[in-house]
């Protein structure tokens, strides 16, 4: 028990550093963008005709204040952990006066509900059929699964959802390429309401699946053919262990422990997959409002979607690696 407490320790560690590092370099980045948050709000605001020079800087003076960007760039960057660490990003420029993380508030379901399904399902089947082609290395279906899985591995991301979009969109239309949900239905724990959201979300997902499943498939081949070479699963088999044991038991619960790696480490690139998933379907996720917040300038948001991101991300990966020593009891605590 006490090495598992000092191993939590050390992952929390790593968990606080990675989210440390990561939320600096944002905001670093967004300090030294070329777009000034302030002067582009001023400019909309005056736009309707308000151009005396007394309220223009009251104005910028209220806006700097609102946005954290007064004061040197160290108080901005101590007044920025402090709004992190009360999840007030101050007001949205693209959606203004909202705050943001109101408007963060209403995105991220739908962007953790695509993520969730596409991973799992990307991970689940990638890993089945890897494994059983690593271990029937002979069976003429699972060899042209794996052809197929590989030809589309290369294909960029855009590029399978926009297929998807003109095959079940136009050729063949069956599904909407284009929404969260049917926008004459109140949201709602209804099976109407989601059994739409099911509909809409099934090309997104079906995209984020295509493009993940090839990296896990790949993997769990090349893992499972190296065990079934090992001593052990060869003395099983001249033992006269059941095949299905061999397989269930011997060899894909092995081969399963690096995957539960992987699947932590690749949790970034599917976030940022899924960032142009969203844009490519119009999904109503953090993803596209991500990219509208960078097109508006809204510096306040663009933080905001970032840093809820950096920290999702490492708090998946923490999580993962708590989980882990409980699923390899080789893993060396302490």
């Amino acid at each position: 028990m006490h090495g598992f407490l000092i191993y939590v320790l050390k992952r929390l560690g790593q968990f606080l550093f990675v989210v440390f590092t990561g939320v600096t370099l944002a905001f670093l980045i967004a300090h030294f963008s070329p777009v000034d948050p302030i002067e582009q709000t001023v400019s909309l605001l005056t736009s309707f005709g308000n151009t005396d020079p007394r309220s223009v800087e009251l104005l910028r003076e209220s806006l700097r204040e609102l946005y954290g960007t007064d004061g040197s760039l160290l108080e901005q960057y101590f007044t920025f952990w402090g709004r992190v660490l009360t999840g007030d990003f101050g007001p949205s420029l693209s959606a203004f006066p909202t705050p943001v993380s109101t408007v963060i508030g209403r995105a991220l379901p739908w962007t953790v509900g695509l993520l969730t399904l596409a991973t799992l399902l990307a991970w689940t089947i990638g890993n089945l059929f890897g494994a059983l082609a690593g271990y029937f290395r002979n069976n003429r279906f699972l060899k042209g699964v794996g052809v197929l899985v590989m030809s589309m591995q290369p294909i960029p991301t855009y590029i399978v959802g926009l297929t998807l979009i003109i095959v079940f969109g136009y050729l063949w239309p069956v599904l909407p390429i284009s929404g969260g949900a049917q926008l004459n239905l109140e949201p709602g724990f209804t099976w109407a309401y989601i059994s739409s959201v099911l509909v809409h979300g099934t090309l997104p997902a079906l995209t984020l699946v295509c493009v993940g499943l090839g990296g896990w498939f790949i993997s769990m081949r090349s893992l499972v053919s190296n065990i079934v070479t090992e001593d052990h699963v060869v003395y099983a088999e001249l033992a006269g262990v059941r095949g299905r044991t061999i397989f269930s038991q011997y060899v894909a619960r092995n081969a399963m422990l690096p995957q539960v790696t992987g699947l932590a480490l690749t949790l970034g690139h599917v976030f940022g997959g899924a960032v142009i998933v969203e844009f490519v379907f119009n999904y109503p996720g953090v993803g596209k409002l991500l990219i509208a917040g960078i097109y508006a300038g809204d510096y306040s948001l663009v933080l905001g979607v970032t840093t809820i991101a950096i920290i999702a991300v490492a708090a998946a990966m923490f999580l993962i690696d708590i989980l882990y020593p409980l699923i390899d009891p080789r893993v060396k605590l302490g």
